[in-house]
């Protein structure tokens, strides 16, 4: 008997199993399909528990510009829109008082292995505002951020983590960044003290995958995010997510996933 498209069953099991054997392998995401380059993903959004204070993380259209800046820079890297992120740095009443928020996805990478991950990155809407007015600084910039569990043998009951890429500063400093590869530059850490890598000892990407190899960690993740704070005042964009072999593409509609070599 032959299943539905004339393939053979034991075909379509073999090719079902083999499915299932590459979505473990970060990225990927529920929605992304070999034969559509723009499969939507429904799961992406504000990450309630991660959002301290009032911020702002929205699809939008553009940001173009700003007025007198012409080509790549000038408007979004893929399509019309981006991912718009607002935080103030002093508008809550905790300690600090700066605002956070996480625009990401709670279930598409659930359990994916974390060290599959080979390509991750952005581009970034910086603005001279952000630089030279807020404090921050060249390196006031929004980040990657993961939820993991860590999986370290020598600490069975420590289930939870927060890795964060933190990028260099944008060579553009009035409009869209190009690409800014995480595994090339920036820094990486671990919120828990699982391995090496930590928030007074940074790593590289390649030194963030052999901290976890030197301790015979296989993390998996929980979610993926990009976010700001808590620390200084950013307004500016993020488009373009690339993990892996998928772009995830920001747009006032939704979250395309783009399949890109």
């Amino acid at each position: 008997m032959k299943a539905r498209f004339g393939v053979r069953r034991g075909t379509a099991l073999v090719a079902a199993l083999l499915v299932a054997v590459i979505a473990l392998i970060l990225p990927g995401s529920a929605a992304a399909r070999t034969d559509d380059n723009q499969a939507h993903s429904d799961h992406w959004g504000v990450i309630a528990r991660n959002t301290i204070g009032s911020p702002v993380a929205e699809l939008r259209n553009g940001p173009y510009g700003p007025f007198g800046v012409t080509g790549a820079a000038a408007r979004p890297p893929y399509g019309r829109g981006s991912l718009g992120i607002e935080v103030a740095d002093r508008s809550t009443t905790l300690t600090p008082p700066s605002e956070k928020v996480d625009f990401g996805n709670e279930v598409d990478f659930f359990g994916k292995q974390l060290l599959g991950l080979r390509r991750v990155g952005f581009h970034v809407f910086q603005t001279r505002e952000n630089v030279f007015d807020y404090g921050g600084g060249p390196t006031n910039m929004p980040n990657i951020r993961f939820e993991i569990d860590p999986n370290v043998t020598s600490m069975p009951t420590d289930d939870y983590s927060t890795l964060v890429w933190v990028p260099t500063a944008s060579p553009v400093t009035s409009g869209w960044s190009p690409f800014l590869d995480a595994t090339r530059t920036g820094y990486w850490y671990l919120t828990g003290g699982e391995t090496t890598c930590n928030q007074a000892a940074q790593c590289t990407f390649a030194q963030l995958k052999a901290s976890f190899t030197n301790v015979n960690a296989r993390p998996t993740v929980y979610t993926v995010a990009v976010g700001k704070g808590r620390d200084f005042m950013w307004i500016g964009a993020v488009d373009g997510l690339r993990l892996n072999d998928y772009v995830y593409d920001f747009e006032r509609d939704g979250v395309k996933v783009l399949h890109s070599k």
